[in-house]
């Protein structure tokens, strides 16, 4: 029997925050979204705070108490097959180039079931911090052979399908800049008939990239499959691969199917350069995703001060209207050694790094890590809304200035209606006189928040 849940006293921040709301779950889906005339007391309603995350009543009545409910998190960028790997692969250096090299050497000694070990630690992770869709870029070394590319490709299969009651994963196998030959676009033929998603790869990195993008379309217009390309991780401003990229898509007609990410090279180049390049995108109908974590990570390594940090334009991307993810990108491996798939956490260094503080800000930042990257990665159904899938977050902040200055741990995270993980009780002081100092000032400075936001 499907459960019945209602949950009163909801905050919505990217809707509306000049009411709460009552949210009903029905089937798995949200049956009714409904703004409330004020704070509801339900009497007979389990505070969020108190419970245990028992789903076995036929109908369950949940009090937020005003707290955040976010639509579930939606990951554009990451590398799960290479999460966790940094203790057997090194980067002294901390740049791109000794990680691309080392990771490429090590890659043939990792097994199947390595990999899908990693993969399945990485995405449970993301999960159980709210993340709904996690669309995977996936190595595809074949030039140490079919098999090596191949075991990486059924692993992430794998793992996607003992996975599909709890989120979704996409992937996309990352064709060989070195050298984009017939055998290894076979090879991404037949992972395209196995399961993956789309088509990946680094063009800008190709001695040729132009003609290897070229190749890539075409594959992905046989096989009709999207394609996400890691573009222009460089901090060198002629780095323009995004152009031809913008181009293709403009060809093929491929609006809402070619992503970009990265863009590092856009904040290296010069105002106009770059309004040109974004202008193409947003003409060409492309999703980009960037990843401060990492690239304010491995940019900017070999210059003297002032040092570039690689972080692409990201108001200005927004500006255009093109949809723009925030994502993970790499977790504990040679090119990004910190990261543990939380996207709040994510949400809060695009913030910093790309000067997003004021009220309207912050809350794009919060959409950069739900409604665009659903939009990047095609997710149906999205959001909170009548007759969408219950997918959604809830989080002890009350706030988006809470949310991004706490980054609470506490949070319960649904999946089509049932509750995959529900919080833990709030800590206590173990000095009864800390604890009562520090219910008092949080309780005044609650008050002091409430009155700000009715005047």
């Amino acid at each position: 029997m499907e459960q019945e849940v209602v949950i009163f006293n909801a905050s919505l921040p990217l809707q509306s925050e000049e009411t709460l709301y009552t949210l009903a779950i029905g089937g798995g889906k949200w049956t009714s979204v409904t703004a409330q005339t004020g704070e509801v007391e339900a009497p007979e309603a389990v505070c969020l705070d108190k419970w245990n995350g028992s789903t076995a009543d036929a109908r369950l009545l949940l009090d937020a108490k005003g707290k955040i409910v976010l639509p579930g998190f939606v990951d554009a960028h990451m590398h799960l097959d290479k999460a966790f790997s940094l203790p057997e692969v090194g980067n002294v250096s901390g740049t791109l180039g000794e990680a691309v090299v080392n990771y490429a050497a090590a890659a043939p000694r990792f097994s199947k079931e390595e990999i899908k070990a990693r993969i399945m630690r990485s995405a449970l992770q993301s999960i159980s911090y709210g993340t709904v869709v996690l669309r995977s870029h996936l190595d595809f070394h074949v030039k140490h052979g079919k098999d090596v590319a191949m075991r990486t490709i059924e692993a992430a299969i794998e793992v996607k399908e003992e996975l599909k009651p709890y989120a979704e994963l996409q992937l996309f196998p990352l064709l060989p800049y070195f050298e984009l030959s017939e055998a290894a676009l076979d090879t991404a033929e037949e992972s395209v008939a196995m399961g993956v998603t789309g088509l990946g790869g680094a063009p800008h990195l190709s001695p040729n990239p132009e003609p290897d993008i070229d190749r890539l379309f075409a594959l992905a217009d046989k096989l009709g499959c999207p394609v996400d390309l890691h573009t222009d991780e460089s901090d060198d401003p002629n780095q323009r691969t995004a152009i031809h990229i913008a181009r293709r898509a403009m060809e093929y007609g491929w609006r809402g199917k070619v992503t970009a990410g990265h863009l590092c090279s856009l904040a290296a180049m010069k105002d106009e350069d770059a309004a040109m390049i974004i202008g193409l995108m947003a003409e060409a109908g492309m999703g980009a995703v960037t990843l401060p974590g990492a690239n304010l990570y491995l940019q900017g390594r070999h210059d003297a001060f002032p040092v570039r940090r690689g972080v692409t334009r990201v108001k200005e991307l927004l500006a255009a209207g093109i949809p723009l993810a925030a994502a993970s990108d790499n977790m504990h491996d040679p090119f990004h050694p910190f990261g543990r798939g939380d996207l709040l956490l994510i949400a809060l260094v695009t913030a910093y790094a790309a000067h997003m503080g004021s009220p309207a800000e912050m809350r794009e930042v919060l959409r950069m890590i739900t409604e665009y990257p659903a939009r990047v990665t095609g997710a149906d159904g999205y959001g909170i809304l009548s007759g969408n899938p219950a997918h959604f977050v809830a989080l002890d902040a009350r706030t988006p200035e809470e949310l991004l200055t706490m980054l609470p741990e506490r949070r319960w995270v649904w999946r089509g209606g049932t509750c995959l993980k529900a919080a833990p009780a709030k800590e206590k002081w173990s000095s009864a006189l800390l604890q009562g100092y520090w219910e008092d000032s949080c309780e005044r400075v609650d008050f002091v928040q409430k009155r700000a936001l009715m005047l």
